[in-house]
């Protein structure tokens, strides 16, 4: 992973200290709150329904197990013993104190991370798929990549303040993991036909309010246009981006406005200005960049077939969890595992200190000391030899992390709705756990098979309900909770946004509504159907007729 320079720990050195400044005079009464705010947003931190909630940059969702055992202490020292993993793959902290943040960073800083450009109208973290660099689908790694636009876009002057926020995601595996089509900007490396490296642009994609699917304005940018390029992008954006609604400020709104064709020609236009200029990517900074992320001391094993079939068999347990949990890896004798943060009456994708100082032992201990944080909300350790998957599994059952739901219903991204965030509409973790609940029966869920289930507490759609094959969004009702269900989303490479069921629910329902949806897809499917495929066979009626009839 990347190393920070002395130039790259001076800056956020000088940052943590401006920081301190500016809080030390907030709070002296010297600084208005409209005066405080865009420099704390500037360091990520906001101000939610109980307390401040402090974001912290993952680039790229990639940790070594020094930086995960600091955020273990300032969970411990500075919250309520607990962090988060956020679907952008940050991590964030729900109960700082503010007159303790400029510790926090300092203490962040001192294991090369920080929480700059996490929040406010900037370019945020680019993320990527959680298997980048080891997965066996995989064209292209895109890690460097991302490094590269990292730190392009960090402190980019032009682009300090933006309409609005302003995301991107890269991926360069055949299975799109980092849901690049619904982000403002989404990369996919491939190579041409003479095996050059190359990226396929979409633009205009994301959730929220209004949620789009982007769109391809370029088939095959090569290689080393690919900053300057985007430079342009974002330049049309400037430019052209509404800023008197923040509700129509979004990429999104302008590519849909102008059309994708006449978005494209006016950055075509723009890129042509500067096509060649100082942002033209070398084969030399590619490599700076790409060093940083050679393969681990890898041991030449072989892949071990009889030894795992062996253990299938001894443990049933260990068996469902190998099936859902490990991923394949490119390198023989390696596999990659998720450990699931979705254990029944835990909210979705938090950790407590504890764990997380578990999550650093186990990562030295049996992944060359990273852990990757995921899209859905969990932990990675990429690089697990086959041979110890179950003395791994072993201790993972120990410590709460062997759940084998990896994919499945259960394993739900969801947002922290209205028990911490101030924009929500409705509370997000009681649904959630009222499903994983009613549905906590492993040999049921393994039989509903893959099925994504996202919830959102509100419009802003930081679950990502639209592209879940079940959605769900918190709305209010004259001051009452209610609850809309939606079906047929997808966050893939056949991306598609989720079409509304009908009208909402009361909380008390949901459990049985989606059993309900469940029962239909069940009753329906074809054989080796997954739920996305049997909606889109069958459309919404049959699940609208079932629902509907017993609710009213």
């Amino acid at each position: 992973m990347y190393q920070y320079d002395q130039y790259d720990q001076q800056i956020v050195n000088e940052r943590v200290e401006q920081f301190r400044d500016q809080t030390r005079r907030y709070l002296q009464g010297d600084l208005s709150e409209e005066e405080f705010r865009p420099l704390r947003l500037q360091n990520g931190l906001y101000i939610q329904r109980y307390a401040p909630m402090l974001r912290v940059a993952v680039p790229y969702g990639l940790m070594n197990s020094r930086q995960v055992r600091k955020l273990a202490q300032i969970a411990r020292d500075y919250d309520k013993g607990y962090a988060h993993i956020s679907t952008r793959q940050n991590v964030q902290f729900n109960w700082p104190a503010l007159e303790d943040v400029p510790e926090i960073l300092a203490e962040l800083a001192s294991v090369q991370m920080h929480a700059i450009q996490t929040s406010g109208n900037c370019i945020r973290n680019t993320t990527t798929d959680q298997f980048a660099g080891v997965a066996q689908d995989e064209v292209v790694d895109p890690r460097p990549w991302c490094e590269l636009i990292r730190q392009w876009s960090t402190f980019h002057p032009e682009f300090a303040h933006l309409p609005r926020k302003f995301k991107i995601a890269v991926h360069g595996c055949a299975h799109d993991r980092a849901a690049t089509l619904v982000h403002d900007i989404g990369l996919e490396a491939l190579r041409g036909k003479g095996g050059e490296l190359g990226f396929r642009v979409a633009v205009g994609g994301g959730l929220g309010r209004t949620p789009m699917v982007g769109s391809v304005i370029n088939e095959f940018l090569p290689w080393p246009h690919l900053l300057s390029y985007l430079d342009a992008v974002l330049r049309v954006y400037n430019r052209y981006g509404r800023r008197d609604n923040k509700y129509k400020a979004r990429i999104k709104i302008l590519v849909k406005a102008l059309t994708p064709e006449v978005f494209a020609r006016r950055v075509a236009d723009e890129w042509a200005l500067h096509k060649d200029g100082p942002n033209t990517l070398t084969e030399a900074e590619v490599a700076r960049v790409a060093q940083h992320f050679v393969d681990p001391a890898y041991r030449d094993l072989e892949n071990q077939p009889a030894l795992l079939e062996q253990w299938d068999k001894q443990h049933p347990g260990f068996a469902r969890w190998r099936v859902r949990n490990t991923h394949p890896h490119k390198k023989p004798g390696y596999v990659a595992v998720t450990l699931t943060l979705k254990a029944t009456g835990e909210a979705t994708g938090d950790l407590s200190d504890k764990q997380l100082d578990a999550i650093a032992d186990l990562a030295e201990r049996y992944s060359f000391a990273e852990v990757r944080n995921s899209h859905q909300q969990n932990i990675i350790l990429a690089d697990v030899e086959q041979g110890k998957l179950l003395e791994l599994w072993q201790v993972l059952r120990e410590q709460g992390f062997a759940t084998p739901n990896q994919g499945l219903l259960s394993d739900m991204i969801c947002c922290p709705g209205g028990d911490f965030c101030s924009l929500a509409n409705a509370k997000s973790i009681p649904i959630a756990e009222a499903i994983q609940r009613r549905f906590d029966d492993l040999d049921y869920l393994f039989d509903i098979g893959e099925l994504e289930l996202n919830i959102s507490g509100c419009m802003n759609a930081c679950g990502h309900h639209h592209v879940g094959h079940i959605g769900i969004l918190g709305v209010d009702k004259k001051g009452q909770e209610f609850y809309q269900v939606s079906l047929g989303g997808s966050g893939g490479r056949d991306a598609t946004l989720a079409q509304i069921l009908g009208p909402s629910f009361a909380q008390d329902d949901m459990a049985d509504v989606i059993e309900r949806i469940i029962k239909v897809y069940l009753e329906q499917r074809s054989e080796d159907e997954r739920f996305l495929d049997t909606y889109r066979r069958i459309g919404m009626t049959p699940f609208k007729e079932r629902v509907y009839a017993v609710s009213h």
